[in-house]
């Protein structure tokens, strides 16, 4: 490598921008945080720290659990992810009066009380501990691990001599070596970092990161460093030093960039500079700001409060980049909780994790679920949550969803060049997509604004909708989806009433009942019963024909059909050739889920594969039935499971033209099997649910003209912001709809043609009744 040092100050930061823009793109990451001083004793007396107390300046040594929690419990209250544990090093080995209220309230070490409040806060608020316990051996960072996912402590510098560290013996470089060693072979996603400004070199500062680059080679665990200005405070040692120069921090901040691997993040905190420099941190190089809380100060700069968000965004979007909130883990860690995270903290960052695993961003209140079971909801949902509910927006909450659409539209980098091809009219492939999902900030309002242009062009301004009912003829299955809370074994009760299967009567006078309801389609659903034979979905057919002639029948997933024709032992295409003659018009998408095996080997272990569902629509195709593609997303998949799914199932289209439409169905997660196992996200985050439905308009144009949204798991408001962002459908009136309910949707069943009405005034267009078949009726 050339000699950094020598370089210009322009040239360094500009190449460290360049790299910074091809590891990261255009996104700059925070982490919503509150700031628990669990105590300010300490051994060390750095010279420029005012954290450090003394113990006749505080009410007691250490924070109380009940404290704790009120600051912990503030953070989740609005919305924070991370709760981040600042505290003195080893205080008992220098104040009697640390060791007496340790001795008094059980614990053997500082470290012993604060792996216990960081179990404390991650079970009673769902924030996820970050311990910066500072140089402690292998033994304690081991402790910590099982309530922590990610540690901490700055490196500073390695220079022995400074007179910043004298009195500070826990700053003896060796030993802050060793801790993130330790760290390394531990697998602790680790944040270290350096202090620019305190009496050391540039070269220092070179050889300091070499020392981070060098562990992180060897281990892999440094996710982020930190590079930090110095700034004199009043009563410290170094009250008169001079501060950080600007252009030091700005080359301290590119050395970091160019040195470290690519993979490691690099982060200035924003409070510890003018707002007005803020663009200038981001062109050296950073990736992330850091901590940043909506109700804490932070403790060791109490002086320098945090900036607003709004203006932090302002200044990253300024810069052309765009903000995203981010976990106490990044995501390279989160996204391998094998090797990265224990076990008891693996649930802690899925459930606050988005599907790129950083951090879910819808603005809220979020606190851990807890559930218990249900004596009687009928067809609702199996568990009722108990304790405190989180006010953030979820697939099927009765909380309406943050206003995305229509906003200001501006994206820059791979996400611009993507929209640019795409509006060129160039088809686009799984990488693009995948690249469409990252969007966020002002970059999701252009992709919606470019979904919605092809969505006017495809088919104008209607908003059509179907008079149908729902009839799920059987709650028993003999198939283990794990995220379905429908379905249930023949023996099960789950406190949700008995399994039923309708008869043939029954069958029929409900689309007896749909048709003098206005309905024009039926849409027949319903588990794999053990007792089934192929020829029962012939004789549903035939008896929902034989009550109403005229009555569109949508029925019967690939699954469904495939089992059917298995159990007769009989080629697919003959078989839906059957249910084609007894009255059978369409099949409905659903069990399509996500078109990839390894996410079908999680979610619906024992189920039709990807190939499989493929095959059903494409034979149902070529004997002239047609159907629709659905996608249920925010489980457990990734953006680029997503873009998958519409690839594959847009290059079926090419071969048979037979989709009529594309659904997304966001995962109802609070009654799911899978969810209450601990296995699954909380759904999609809304910002997820805009650009699926804007991205699948994109993938699709040109091979399937209609976009459906899901009312009954997106609420009316999500639905009217779904209406500018490509979707030109709303569905069904959905009369008897139960699946959805079953697993947690609050959302009700059965909208009316006024409401509809209604919903597309509300986005500027007009509704349209239709049939199955998208004529208007």
């Amino acid at each position: 490598m050339d000699d950094l040092t020598t370089i210009a100050t322009s040239d360094l930061l500009a190449r460290a921008a360049r790299l910074r823009d091809a590891a990261f793109g255009t996104r700059v990451t925070f982490s919503p945080k509150v700031f628990i001083p669990l105590t300010k004793l300490c051994a060390d007396r750095c010279g420029y720290c005012t954290f450090a107390t003394a113990p006749r300046e505080l009410p007691a040594a250490y924070l109380t659990p009940d404290e704790v929690l009120e600051i912990a419990g503030q953070g989740a209250e609005a919305g924070c992810h991370e709760a981040l544990f600042t505290l003195g090093e080893d205080p008992e080995r220098r104040y009697p009066e640390a060791r007496a209220w340790l001795d008094e309230h059980g614990y053997a070490s500082t470290v012993d009380y604060l792996r216990a409040m960081c179990a404390l806060v991650l079970d009673e608020t769902g924030l996820l501990p970050h311990a910066n316990a500072g140089a402690i051996d292998e033994a304690a960072l081991a402790a910590l691990r099982p309530v922590a996912p990610s540690q901490g402590m700055m490196i500073e510098s390695l220079r022995d001599d400074l007179a910043a560290h004298r009195g500070a013996p826990d700053k003896e470089p060796a030993r802050r070596l060793a801790t993130l060693e330790a760290a390394g072979r531990l697998a602790i996603p680790f944040t270290t970092g350096i202090l620019v400004g305190i009496g050391e070199t540039e070269a220092d500062r070179v050889e300091a990161l070499e020392a981070i680059a060098a562990s992180h080679a060897r281990h892999g665990h440094v996710q982020e460093v930190i590079v930090q200005n110095f700034l004199p405070k009043p009563g410290t040692a170094m009250r008169g030093a001079a501060p950080c120069p600007p252009e030091d921090h700005l080359r301290a901040i590119a050395l970091a960039r160019l040195i470290l691997p690519a993979d490691v993040h690099v982060q200035a905190p924003p409070n510890l500079s003018d707002a007005g420099r803020l663009g200038d941190l981001i062109g050296a190089g950073i990736d992330d700001w850091g901590g940043v809380s909506p109700v804490t100060a932070d403790h060791v700069n109490p002086e320098r409060p945090w900036p607003a968000l709004d203006v932090l965004r302002e200044a990253t979007e300024r810069a052309g980049h765009v903000l995203a909130p981010r976990l106490t883990v990044y995501p390279e860690f989160a996204a391998q909780p094998g090797h990265w995270l224990d076990e008891a903290t693996r649930f802690a960052v899925l459930d606050r994790s988005d599907a790129e695993s950083l951090g879910r961003d819808d603005p809220g209140s979020s606190w851990p679920e807890r559930h218990q079971a249900a004596a009687n909801v009928g067809t609702g949902a199996e568990v009722v949550q108990a304790g405190r509910r989180s006010g953030a927006w979820y697939s099927g909450a009765d909380v309406d969803p943050v206003t995305l659409i229509p906003g200001a539209a501006r994206a820059g980098g791979a996400v611009a060049e993507v929209l640019a091809a795409a509006a060129a009219g160039e088809r686009l492939g799984e990488d693009e997509l995948t690249t469409l999902f990252t969007a966020r900030g002002p970059e999701v309002a252009a992709v919606a604004d470019l979904a919605d242009a092809f969505r006017a062009e495809a088919v104008g301004d209607a908003v059509t909708w179907v008079s149908n009912r729902n009839i799920n003829y059987t709650n028993v299955c003999t198939f283990r989806c794990t995220f379905c809370g429908f379905s249930k074994g023949p023996l099960s009760l789950n406190l949700r009433g008995k399994p039923y299967l309708l008869s043939m009567d029954e069958i029929a006078q409900r689309v007896r009942e749909a048709w003098d309801l206005g309905a024009t389609e039926v849409c027949l659903q319903g588990g794999i019963h053990p007792d089934f034979d192929g020829d029962f979905y012939v004789r549903v057919t035939e008896a929902v024909h034989a009550a109403v002639p005229d009555m569109h029948v949508h029925g019967f997933t690939a699954l469904e059909v495939t089992e059917g024709a298995k159990r007769l032992g009989e080629p697919l295409a003959d078989y839906l050739t059957r249910l084609k003659d007894a009255g059978l018009k369409t099949l409905p998408g659903t069990a399509a889920e996500i078109l990839d095996d390894d996410i079908r080997r999680i979610l619906c272990p024992d189920k039709i594969t990807t190939d499989e569902w493929l095959f059903a629509h494409e034979t149902a195709h070529q004997i002239g039935l047609r159907s629709n593609v659905t996608m249920m997303f925010g489980a457990v998949e990734t953006p680029r499971h997503w873009a998958r799914h519409l690839v594959r199932t847009r290059e079926l289209q090419d071969r048979t033209g037979g989709f009529t439409e594309f659904v997304g169905l966001p995962f109802v997660h609070m009654a799911s099997p899978i969810y209450l196992k601990r296995g699954a996200r909380r759904g999609p985050t809304w910002r997820e649910v805009v650009l699926v439905h804007a991205v699948a308009r994109i993938a699709y144009r040109g091979s399937i003209d209609n976009v459906q949204a899901s009312w009954v798991k997106l609420g009316r408001r999500g639905a009217t912001q779904l209406l500018r962002a490509g979707v030109n459908d709303l569905g069904g009136t959905l009369i008897d709809e139960n699946i959805s309910r079953a697993a947690g949707a609050a959302h009700g069943q059965g909208l009316t043609g006024d409401d509809f009405d209604a919903i597309a005034r509300d986005a500027g267009r007009y509704a349209v009744r239709r049939s199955t078949m998208y004529a208007a009726t």
